[in-house]
C-alpha cells in the first residue's frame, strides 16, 4: 500500500514555499534545517503558528518544506502558508480550517500584494526626482 503524501505550497511576495506533509513523527524541517533551530527567533514564531494551532493533528506528521526566493519573513509567510494548507489538505477538518481562518486569513489565503513597479522619472514607482529652478 502507497502511503499518503500532501504536496501544498504557500507564496509571499517572491518567496515559495513547498511543503510535504506525510506519516511520521511529528518532524518539521525547513529546508533540511529542524524548525527549532530556524533563524531568526520572530520568523520562527510565525512559522510554528500553524503548528501550535493544530497541536494533535500534527504530531503523527513529519512536514518538509522548501522554500526560495524572497526575504526572511516573506519566506516565514510563506512557509507558514504551505504548513497550515497541508495540515488542512491532511486532516479534511472543516473546524481546523475555519480555526485557522478565525486566527489569520493568511494561514490560508496567499497575501497577493506586489511591489510596484518603477517608472521613468524618479527613483522609485511614486518618486520624483527633486527639480531646482535657479
Amino acid at each position: 500500500m502507497a502511503t499518503k503524501v500532501v504536496n501544498t505550497s504557500g507564496k509571499n511576495k517572491t518567496a515559495i514555499a513547498r511543503a510535504t506533509v506525510s506519516v511520521g513523527t511529528g518532524k518539521a524541517r525547513i529546508n533540511k534545517k529542524p524548525v527549532d533551530i530556524y533563524e531568526p527567533e520572530f520568523a520562527k514564531l510565525k512559522i510554528i503558528e500553524p503548528l501550535m494551532l493544530a497541536k494533535e493533528a500534527v504530531s503523527g506528521l513529519d512536514i518538509d518544506v522548501k522554500v526560495s526566493g524572497g526575504g526572511i519573513m516573506g519566506q516565514a509567510n510563506a512557509i507558514r502558508t504551505a504548513i497550515a494548507r497541508g495540515i488542512v489538505e491532511w486532516t479534511n477538518d472543516t473546524d481546523l480550517r475555519d480555526a485557522f481562518m478565525a486566527y489569520d486569513r493568511n494561514l490560508l489565503v496567499n497575501d497577493s500584494r506586489q511591489t510596484e513597479t518603477k517608472k521613468f522619472g524618479g527613483p522609485g514607482a511614486r518618486a520624483k526626482y527633486q527639480k531646482s529652478y535657479r
